[in-house]
């Protein structure tokens, strides 16, 4: 073939002979601003204005076209005849009008919906869980002067950080689980949570003397596990009354004695109705059907997040050493710091539609990142003044705390797992040798660990493809 095909009805060389023909019976007409002939007899103005007409009530669906070929599946889908076309508009086809049509409209393609955001936080579960991270705090409040020595305080200690350790790696194994069906993250924790509780009261017991110590550390070692069930499985409001009775026994210490029995009590009463609401919670779970070909994540890969539990099990016991508020600082900032995560991917997402570049992406990032930080930050430095907590040690720990989180999130797991670690063995060798009892080993280390953590969330986060 050595020549262009024909694409309308006629042919070129039909078109070609009806120009002739319209240049022997008088001038063609421009329908408008000169782009496009219009094959209009002479004289024929009420053709000109029927063209308009439907130029202007076809405005909004002519405008996106990017050929005037879907013009005309538009005229044809609203049923033109060509007999109608010919005699009411004054053209010889469809794609004569079609185009004619096409160039009077000036092009307009309207942008999409914006989608929803896939990451739009949950306000009230991220202040709820928040509020659940500090809670269990009040039963050392009520109960801790029945310890009966400084012994039972380094065992619930030990047990508290490895319970934090096992109860971060089964619950990020869980997690994976919830992916197969809430049936078989019930048989994770199942099987994960008694041993994890069994090892914590093992790992204390070397340093107890008494029975009423155990007793703590039994009750403690429960209370995590069974709330770590609760956590994952998403029944927090469970988690809530089953801390009612303990809540309810601080509020009134300023104004009121309960005695040894209630501050002994209470706290027992919300361990008791914690593991009763995880048996319930994993009862439905295992209930709910489940996918048995679903392959099963490697234990090996919920090892950092053990490890990262630890470390920060233990960068916040040094950090409250000598400044016990600015514990009770950062949990209360773990509701926030779990909003602020939801934000940052939902900004960062946001910023993937926004840029046509690596290079601005890359500076968008960078951005959210930072506005995330700084508003986690922010909020615990007059907080910490408020309470006497050091900031040097406060704003590096949580900072480290917080790029941590989120990196987790991306599945980076082992640099925060390696950092924190490194940062909480500094922190112990400084204690235990008698060195900077101001904290100023423990500072260092946090701000090194966290700024290390930030830059390789930058190099990171800042690919397009971490966040697809």
């Amino acid at each position: 073939m050595s020549g262009p095909m024909a694409l309308e009805p006629g042919g070129v060389a039909e078109d070609t002979l009806t120009l002739r023909l319209a240049d022997d019976r008088g001038p063609a007409t421009r329908l408008a601003d000169g782009h496009g002939l219009a094959l209009v007899r002479p004289g024929d103005a009420g053709r000109r204005e029927a063209v308009d007409r439907l130029a202007a009530e076809l405005a909004d669906r002519i405008a996106p076209a990017v050929h005037s070929y879907e013009v005309a599946a538009l005229l044809e889908s609203e049923g033109l005849s060509g007999e109608t076309i010919r005699q009411r508009y004054g053209h010889p086809d469809l794609f004569s009008l079609a185009a004619a049509l096409y160039d009077l409209v000036p092009r307009s393609c309207p942008e999409p919906p914006r989608p929803a955001d896939p990451w739009r936080p949950d306000h009230l579960r991220c202040a709820l869980r928040g509020a659940l991270f500090a809670l269990p705090g009040l039963a050392y409040l009520l109960a801790g002067r029945l310890l009966p020595h400084e012994g039972a305080l380094r065992a619930l200690v030990v047990a508290g950080l490895v319970s934090w350790a096992w109860n971060q790696a089964l619950g990020h194994r869980a997690h994976l689980r919830l992916a197969a069906g809430r049936g078989e993250a019930g048989r994770t924790l199942l099987k994960g949570a008694p041993p994890g509780a069994g090892a914590a009261v093992l790992a204390g017991a070397a340093f107890l003397g008494s029975g009423a110590g155990a007793l703590f550390l039994a009750a403690q070692s429960v209370y995590l596990a069974a709330a770590g069930v609760l956590l994952v499985l998403g029944r927090e409001r469970l988690l809530l009354a089953a801390l009612l009775p303990v809540t309810a026994g601080a509020a009134v210490l300023p104004w009121w004695e309960p005695g040894n029995a209630l501050r002994a009590g209470l706290p027992l009463l919300s361990v008791l109705g914690t593991a009763l609401a995880a048996g319930w919670a994993l009862r439905a779970a295992l209930a709910a059907p489940a996918d048995p070909d679903a392959a099963r994540p490697r234990l090996l890969g919920s090892l950092p997040y053990g490890l990262f539990g630890l470390a920060a099990g233990g960068l916040v016991f040094l950090a409250g050493r000598e400044q016990p508020w600015a514990v009770v600082v950062l949990t209360l900032s773990m509701g926030p710091a779990e909003w602020l995560l939801y934000r940052y991917r939902g900004l960062a997402v946001a910023a993937l539609r926004a840029t046509a570049t690596p290079a601005g992406f890359r500076t968008r990032s960078a951005a959210v990142l930072g506005g995330c930080l700084v508003a986690y930050l922010g909020p615990l430095a007059p907080a910490g003044l408020a309470l006497h907590a050091d900031l040097a040690v406060l704003l590096p720990l949580g900072a480290a705390l917080w790029t941590s989180l989120l990196l987790q999130a991306f599945g980076a797991a082992w640099p925060p797992a390696a950092l924190c670690l490194g940062a909480a063995g500094a922190g112990a060798a400084a204690v235990l040798s008698d060195r900077a009892p101001d904290g100023t080993s423990l500072a260092l280390a946090c701000g090194a660990a966290a700024l290390y953590l930030t830059l390789h969330a930058l190099r990171l986060l800042g690919r397009p493809s971490a966040h697809g």
